[in-house]
């Protein structure tokens, strides 16, 4: 097969308003944040964390802190497995994309997508091909073709028509860095990402979106207390403009401040040198509810999922389709 995959894009308004559908991953934190008791009032409190950030850091001509207003639409890409048959799409991605309102000029602006960025093949790797992988064994290792499938699915969908028809730019993706890395502070300063931040060694998931054609920067924005790790193919300076890049700060720094609140609700700042842990106790929580065991337990039911609706019914098309593919 040399054909590639044919994709799908369904967008939906993600709210105070939002209720996951009965197709979207459990797993995908924003799903999480809107079931619950709390589902309105989570929802209602995120948004307006990511408000608040953005017009911190977009604060020129600014003088109220209330210029912007930050709008976001969950983007689910479904991949089409056997063009000459219906009824074979397979849910691939979700992410979200932003866009930036100002109230000021009554202007709209595309932001960007990749935030929040969700894989059910990424799921498979890590809660079933690599613990299948080290069970049993003395050592961590990673199978030698460990992303190369999802690396190519990635690729290919950034070069559909689909992809191109909805986004004008390529994406960014922002995660927390890895707890198992050591990052120093470098003399580079950027005006809206921050200070940088380097590695001597990238972490596995560094590797596994280097698969997928993504390069890493870590940046800590102002006021920020912990660097974030932005992926992205091309280059992340001079590509996307202030507001944009200011978007994707805004959310993925209050995701993860309700996710990861150990290091990004910290009560005090990375310094020179910085080691993220999840075991750190001076950190402040957000009054926003989410279950993180519960993520972490489903996450390998997902994975599991994706292994027998996915990997193994078509498991001979996409070895046949990953050996044929090439950009």
């Amino acid at each position: 097969m040399n054909k590639d995959f044919e994709f799908a894009i369904k967008r939906i308004r993600f709210d105070e308003h939002y209720h996951p559908s009965e197709n979207t991953r459990i797993t995908t934190n924003f799903a999480n944040l809107a079931r619950g008791e709390s589902r309105r009032e989570n929802l209602r409190n995120t948004l307006k964390m990511i408000d608040n950030r953005f017009n911190a850091l977009a604060h020129w001509d600014n003088p109220q802190g209330d210029r912007y207003g930050v709008e976001l639409e969950i983007i689910s890409v479904e991949m089409n497995v056997d063009a000459q048959r219906s009824g074979h799409s397979i849910p691939l991605i979700e992410v979200l994309k932003t866009s930036v309102v100002d109230r000021k000029t009554n202007e709209r602006f595309e932001g960007v997508v990749g935030n929040n960025f969700s894989s059910y093949v990424r799921d498979y790797d890590f809660s079933v091909v690599l613990l299948g992988h080290n069970k049993g064994q003395a050592g961590f290792s990673t199978p030698a073709d460990f992303g190369d499938l999802h690396g190519k699915l990635f690729k290919c969908f950034l070069n559909s028509s689909a992809y191109r028809e909805n986004f004008s730019k390529l994406p960014v993706i922002c995660l927390s860095v890895s707890s198992s890395r050591t990052y120093h502070r470098t003399e580079n300063q950027h005006p809206v990402l921050g200070v940088e931040y380097q590695q001597d060694e990238y972490s596995l998931t560094d590797e596994y979106f280097s698969k997928m054609g993504l390069k890493v920067r870590y940046f800590m924005p102002s006021n920020s207390v912990a660097p974030l790790a932005f992926y992205f193919s091309g280059d992340l300076l001079a590509d996307y403009t202030n507001l944009e890049l200011i978007s994707t700060i805004s959310t993925m720094d209050t995701f993860q401040k309700i996710y990861r609140p150990e290091i990004y609700n910290a009560n005090s700042a990375a310094g020179k040198s910085y080691q993220p842990s999840l075991k750190h106790e001076d950190y402040s929580l957000t009054r926003i509810v989410y279950d993180r065991e519960e993520r972490s337990r489903l996450a390998i039911e997902q994975g599991k999922f994706v292994e027998e609706h996915f990997i193994k019914p078509y498991q001979a098309v996409l070895e046949q389709w990953s050996a044929n593919y090439a950009l």
